[in-house]
């Protein structure tokens, strides 16, 4: 079984990123990212209301981190202190040596490789500082953009399974995409 720190918590730097701890100062960014009905339509999760809402999305991502159970990153551009997304190994499968990564960025940042450069610097993340073997993402079947973001970083469709969730009286549909380290090109 592995064995997770995240203490002293990492920040991440790509060229032009530097994924960071999100804190409370966040909260304005992180509601508008979680009430966006276009971000969150392929996310099974309520839609966050206000800024307590934000504000508990915060607390429960610090609380990840303190207890060695998941870690994510604000998004932001290099100079900038703003958070463009939120990006992270979300559930960790310690025994198996396995996490599932996910991730979401504001629409105006779309289409320019940001979200690739992040999922490159956190899959690196996992299989150097984690010991990852596998890394997992579960995605929705009609989220074509996360699937072809996913392609582009070499992660392989594992499993398309049917009806496997039941979110606002409809069942659901999950895809799992997967990359192993072995498969992993730095």
């Amino acid at each position: 079984m592995l064995t997770i720190n995240f203490h002293p918590f990492q920040n991440i730097e790509t060229e032009r990123l530097l994924l960071r701890r999100l804190n409370n100062d966040d909260a304005a960014e992180v509601l508008s990212l979680r009430s966006n009905p276009d971000i969150m339509k392929y996310i099974p999760r309520p839609l966050a209301k206000t800024i307590e809402d934000a504000l508990a999305h915060i607390a429960m991502i610090e609380d990840k981190i303190v207890d060695n159970t998941g870690i994510n990153w604000g998004i932001t551009i290099k100079g900038e202190s703003k958070i463009i997304g939120i990006i992270g190994h979300y559930k960790i499968s310690p025994e198996n040596h396995r996490a599932e990564i996910g991730y979401m960025s504001a629409p105006e940042f779309n289409g320019k490789g940001y979200m690739s450069e992040a999922i490159k610097a956190v899959v690196a993340y996992g299989f150097e500082q984690m010991n990852l073997h596998s890394i997992e993402a579960i995605i929705d079947p009609e989220n074509i953009a996360s699937e072809r973001v996913l392609q582009k970083n070499c992660f392989v469709k594992e499993a398309h399974i049917l009806e496997n969730g039941l979110w606002e009286g409809k069942f659901i549909d999950t895809v799992i995409y997967s990359l192993l380290k072995r498969n992993w090109k730095k």
